[in-house]
């Protein structure tokens, strides 16, 4: 499940931002960390073989495993796949912290690969051949594992954006799918009054989706340059998202069931919610979570904010990368590209990923892939397209796992009270670079 994760480890994330702070001999974060390594150690690592743990939640690394290991026998892979969320975050910073105990290969979301990479507890694979792999990914997620002039992990998946719908629900009310996310308004409108049981969506707050809705609107609340960081939700974008989601909650539009609860799938496959706007990620999850619904859903483009425009954003999606503890990075970096770029990359978009390699974005099996779940619907097509269509430009915190923590107790105020939803996102804002100074950042 690649979906964007709340963490409440605090002082594990602390230790990291004061580590990215100090890193260079100027006080700054500008400098890149030297390569790991060379092609030539991965080759020798691999006819060496040995042992390799990997923490992965991401059910299809079972099969990544599975094949590294036939493929290269003298190779032993330990996967660790139980721990997910703050869980793996907390874990995984612990380890940082004591200076062992850590994997050698760790998945981590795009929205915190800057801040461990800052860290230094992420390798530089540029040596081993990483950069060569640019062409190979579509621009999202690899801007997401190269900053600060590194490459610092390997997208394992995406998340362009689509609108998923429940088809029955619309057609019995006589919704039409919108196009725009006025008429998206106006459909949640229609909708709730003709069954006031029903939702158009569900939003209890949620950093991610909240990020990536600014993020279409073209906003860039984050800029980050070294230890500079501005920190600006009043800005354009996020004026046009607030502008557009506030009546959604002062009218009650969107159902107030917590995401990826027992509660949530049960209305997700019963109609009580009848659609999201979420990442390409999404329709394994609807078929496993939400059963009822087999058949029923449809994929459509992301609403737009400006009629005919075809701007969309990622939510979600996660890389694996090489800790700078481990003590076999060059065959840790053989495992990651097996399993982002090589045969692993083909086990785990047959176990349902949606891949972040252009080559099968834009292959006719993969685009010609149709889903029961959606009715026989071709759903890549649509997804793919989304890849294609990110806004470029934009950027998270080099903190924001401490960022993420805390959105429920600030901005998530305009969901329990009457605090305008552009004052929380403001306060999320300002909590945010309070906590940015006083890891040594310069706050603008």
């Amino acid at each position: 499940m690649a979906r964007l994760i709340k963490v409440a480890a605090a002082a594990t994330a602390a230790m990291l931002a004061i580590a990215a702070c100090s890193s260079g001999s100027d006080g700054g974060t500008t400098d890149t960390p030297a390569a790991a390594g060379t092609e030539a150690d991965v080759a020798a690592a691999l006819e060496k073989g040995g042992n390799l743990t990997v923490w992965a939640w991401d059910g299809t690394i079972k099969d990544v495993v599975a094949g590294f290991q036939k493929k290269y026998p003298n190779v032993k892979v330990e996967l660790n796949s139980a721990l997910s969320g703050d869980k793996h975050y907390t874990a995984l910073q612990n380890a940082v912290a004591a200076g062992s105990g850590g994997p050698d290969v760790a998945q981590v979301e795009y929205y915190a690969v800057l801040q461990f990479a800052l860290g230094k507890s992420l390798a530089n694979l540029s040596g081993y051949g990483a950069e060569k792999l640019k062409a190979d990914f579509t621009p999202g997620p690899w801007a997401a594992v190269t900053p600060n002039g590194g490459v610092y992990g390997l997208p394992l998946d995406s998340g362009p954006m689509a609108l998923f719908y429940n088809k029955e629900v619309f057609d019995k009310h006589g919704i039409a799918v919108p196009a725009t996310w006025a008429e998206y308004v106006e459909a949640a409108r229609k909708l709730h009054t003709a069954d006031p049981k029903a939702y158009i969506t569900g939003d209890t707050g949620d950093a991610g989706f909240t990020t990536s809705m600014i993020w279409q609107a073209g906003g860039k609340p984050y800029q980050v340059s070294g230890t500079d960081v501005t920190i600006d939700f009043a800005d354009p974008g996020a004026a046009k998202f607030t502008a557009m989601w506030q009546p959604m909650i002062t009218e009650k539009l969107v159902a107030p069931i917590p995401p990826w609860t027992d509660e949530w799938f049960k209305a997700l496959g019963d109609g009580t919610i009848a659609s999201l706007v979420t990442g390409a990620w999404m329709p394994g999850n609807l078929a496993s979570g939400a059963a009822a619904a087999n058949g029923k859903w449809r994929t459509a483009p992301m609403p737009q904010y400006e009629a005919g425009g075809k701007a969309t954003a990622e939510n979600g999606g996660s890389s694996l990368g090489v800790m700078d503890k481990s003590a076999n990075k060059a065959l840790a970096y053989a495992f990651v590209k097996y399993a982002a770029s090589e045969e692993g990359k083909d086990l785990r978009i047959k176990g349902g990923a949606f891949p972040s390699t252009t080559k099968d974005l834009t292959s006719p099996e993969f685009l010609g892939t149709e889903f029961p779940y959606f009715g026989g619907q071709k759903a890549n097509e649509i997804l793919a397209a989304s890849a294609q269509g990110v806004v470029s430009g934009w950027s998270y915190l080099p903190f924001q796992v401490y960022a993420n923590s805390v959105f429920n107790d600030t901005a998530g105020k305009a969901y329990v009270s009457s605090t305008p939803l552009a004052d929380s996102l403001k306060a999320w804002g300002e909590q945010s670079a309070k906590y940015g100074k006083e890891q040594g950042f310069t706050i603008k």
